[in-house]
């Protein structure tokens, strides 16, 4: 049977671009539904799939998953235990923000970090719309950029109005599978326009009244790149909520702090309150970044950590 990979997901349907180039619309055989998979849904964009074409060869049927190299997940919306797969199988993930009309909080750049680095996908950070940035904003970018960049993760600044440093994005796309994500109205689909012309993705104004972005992707895409390479455009998320995590590997999360972890007094160092804490020494050095430290202890605080407590107690 042919083999393929799905570059959409409605839920019901997924568009499945098969070896032989063509695009098949293709359900779900039902055994997969069986299998107790705790995921919205258990196929992602990006897997890789072995179907049945029917007798037309426009449609078709699942049968087989392939064995996955990666995917980014994270806590469904309003649903505690169970976890929503962006996408699987790529290359590169990267996290658009920006610092103004919305801002993006550094907590949810490092929560979407952290689950990159948990499943082995290179993280880049994309600032978009310095078109807007003041005196202000231009600082924030620079010390953000170097705090960021000194933790090892590639940044880029771009403006999707005007297309500054594009070029240099794109350089770095090519030739991979790409994942796009962050909030909503940071200007992903028009940076993704820009990118790839002609995909006409929908775009929508920030809300007036909330400030905050509008939803404009419905579902998650996979579109070819004319310079070689794929994108994944995924809808905006308010919170990158982690899951299927263990606490006590969050520290191993952070790039940074790896080279201090075994130099800490106690081998179950939390980096909390312990003496001989070598990553809060290397912190009051100005070898570790405060903010990054911060952002740690507030992941630890996360509620997630206690309701999985109280549920496998």
């Amino acid at each position: 049977m042919p083999e393929g990979r799905v570059i959409k997901s409605t839920g019901t349907w997924y568009n499945v671009l098969g070896d032989d180039a063509a695009l098949y619309r293709c359900k779900l055989k039902g055994v997969f539904r069986m299998k107790g998979i705790s995921s919205t849904s258990p196929v992602f964009v990006g897997d890789k799939v072995v179907f049945h074409p029917e007798a037309d060869r426009m449609t078709g049927t699942i049968v087989q998953i392939l064995p996955r190299n990666n995917y980014i997940i994270r806590k469904a919306t309003r649903l505690s235990k169970v976890s929503h797969v962006m996408a699987s199988n790529m290359d590169k993930a990267f996290v658009i923000v920006s610092l103004t009309k919305p801002r993006t909080s550094t907590g949810f750049i490092d929560r979407f970090l952290v689950t990159a680095e948990a499943y082995h996908i290179p993280a880049n950070i994309v600032f978009n719309k310095i078109d807007l940035y003041d005196g202000h904003h231009m600082q924030m970018l620079k010390d953000l950029m170097d705090i960021y960049s000194e933790a090892g993760y590639p940044c880029f600044y771009v403006s999707a109005l005007t297309g500054q440093n594009l070029e240099i994005l794109k350089a770095a796309m090519k030739g991979n599978v790409n994942l796009f994500a962050g909030h909503s109205g940071v200007g992903k689909s028009a940076l993704i326009n820009l990118i790839q012309p002609g995909l006409n993705l929908k775009t929508e104004e920030i809300s007036e009244y909330h400030g905050k972005g509008l939803h404009t992707t419905t579902f998650i895409e996979m579109h070819p790149l004319a310079f070689g390479g794929y994108i994944i455009d995924t809808p905006g998320v308010k919170e990158f909520g982690l899951i299927d995590f263990n606490r006590n590997e969050v520290a191993e999360r952070f790039p940074e702090f790896r080279k201090y972890l075994h130099l800490c007094r106690f081998h179950n160092c939390t980096h909390v309150h312990e003496p001989g804490c070598a990553v809060k020494q290397a912190i009051e050095n100005g070898q570790v970044s405060l903010l990054r430290y911060e952002n740690y202890l507030s992941i630890l605080n996360d509620d997630y950590w206690e309701k999985q407590e109280k549920d496998y107690r």
